[in-house]
C-alpha cells in the first residue's frame, strides 16, 4: 500500500510587495535585492488572511481537483511555522473550515522542510493501513515573524499556502523519503515565541539568519539529500524529470544547481515572485506546474526542502496524474 497523489492546491495572498515598495521604507532597491536574491516580489497577507486561511483554500482547491468529498478524508497534515492560533492546531481550524469532519488533524514544525516531512508522513500513515485519504499542506505567514526595518532578512520572505490530496492506492508506485535535523546549528535560524504579557516584541522574538551559514549548509546537504533518495530509488540524477527545491533565493538555488550538474531547466523556479514562503514554497511551485500542464504521467520528480532547525529531507516520486490544463489557482 502506497499513496499517489489525485489533486494539487494552493493559494497566495492578494497584496503584493514589489522591491521597489521596500525602497521606499528601508536602505534597499529592487537592484540590489534582484542581485542578491533573485526576488522582485513576495505576497503578504492582509485584511481577513491568514496562515490558517490560505491553507484552507490551499486544501480546497486541491479537494476540487481530486473530486473527492471532504467528508471521506481520514488525515489532514498542517506543515508551519507561523499559526495564527497556538491552541488548536492550524489543521484542526483548517478542517472546520473545509468540512472534512472525520479527519484526524495535526501540524508538523519543520520550518522550510515542513511539507516534505509531512508528505514523508502521510505516506507512513497509508503505508501502515491507517490512513487511506489525506490532504498534506504546507502554509506559512512568514510576514509575521521578520523584522520589516531588517533589510538582511525582510526582504527574502513572503507569504502563501499549498496542499495535495493523497489517496492510498494498490498500485505499485515507487515513493522514498528521507529526513534530517542537526540542531547544533539551530541558531542560524531562530525566532523566540512572542508572549502576550511581552510586548512590544522583544528583538530576538523576530525571525533572524546567519545567511552564510545558511547558504553553506543548502549547499552541502541539499545534493547529499538528493543522492541519498535517488540512492533508494535506485536511479540518478540524469534520471529525474524535475527537482522541485525549497525556494529560499535564486543564488542558493543555482548553486546547488551547478553542484548537481543538472541543466537549469530541471529545477524549475518561482522565487523571482514569491519570495521564500517556507513550508508553503514546495506544493505551491507542484501545483502551478500541474495547473499549467507541466507535468505527466509517469515523470520522475524529487521534492527537496531545507532550513531552520537546522533540517532537511527529500522525497522522492513517480506522477501519476494524467497531464491538465487550466486557468491557476492563487
Amino acid at each position: 500500500m502506497t499513496g499517489k497523489i489525485i489533486g494539487t492546491g494552493s493559494c497566495m495572498p492578494v497584496r503584493v510587495v514589489s522591491n521597489q515598495e521596500l525602497s521606499e521604507h528601508m536602505d534597499t532597491s529592487d537592484a540590489w535585492i534582484r542581485e542578491r536574491t533573485g526576488i522582485r516580489n513576495r505576497h503578504i497577507i492582509s485584511g481577513e488572511e491568514t496562515t490558517t486561511s490560505l491553507a484552507a483554500e490551499a486544501a480546497g482547491n486541491a479537494i476540487s481537483m481530486a473530486g473527492i468529498d471532504p467528508e471521506d478524508l481520514d488525515l489532514i497534515l498542517l506543515a508551519t511555522s507561523s499559526s495564527n492560533t497556538h491552541v488548536p492546531a492550524a489543521s484542526c481550524c483548517v478542517q472546520q473550515l473545509i468540512g472534512a469532519k472525520h479527519a484526524a488533524c495535526f501540524d508538523i514544525s519543520a520550518a522550510c522542510s515542513g511539507f516534505v516531512f509531512a508528505l514523508i508522513t502521510a505516506q507512513a500513515y497509508i503505508r501502515a493501513g491507517m490512513a487511506k485519504l489525506a490532504v498534506v499542506i504546507g502554509a506559512d505567514a512568514i510576514s509575521n515573524l521578520v523584522d520589516w526595518e531588517d533589510r538582511s532578512s525582510c526582504i527574502l520572505f513572503g507569504d502563501g499556502a499549498g496542499a495535495v490530496v493523497v489517496q492510498a492506492t494498490e498500485e505499485d508506485i515507487p515513493f522514498y523519503g528521507v529526513m534530517h535535523t542537526d540542531s547544533t546549528k539551530a541558531g542560524a535560524l531562530l525566532a523566540k515565541s512572542r508572549h502576550q504579557r511581552i510586548q512590544p516584541a522583544m528583538e530576538e522574538t523576530y525571525l533572524r539568519m546567519d545567511g552564510k551559514e545558511i547558504f553553506k549548509f543548502a549547499l552541502t546537504r541539499v545534493p547529499q539529500v538528493i543522492h541519498e533518495v535517488l540512492e533508494q530509488a535506485g536511479c540518478g540524477v540524469e534520471d529525474v524529470d524535475l527537482f522541485l527545491l525549497h525556494q529560499a533565493n535564486g543564488r542558493i538555488i543555482e548553486s546547488v544547481v551547478k553542484k548537481l550538474k543538472v541543466p537549469p531547466w530541471k529545477v524549475p523556479v518561482n522565487v523571482d515572485e514569491y519570495a521564500n514562503f517556507s513550508a508553503g514554497t514546495i506544493p505551491v511551485l507542484l501545483d502551478q506546474l500541474n495547473r499549467r500542464g507541466k507535468l505527466k504521467r509517469g515523470q520522475r520528480l524529487v521534492l527537496a526542502g531545507f532550513g531552520a532547525g537546522l533540517a532537511w529531507g527529500g522525497s522522492y516520486i513517480e506522477w501519476q496524474m494524467d497531464r491538465i490544463t487550466g486557468s491557476e489557482e492563487g
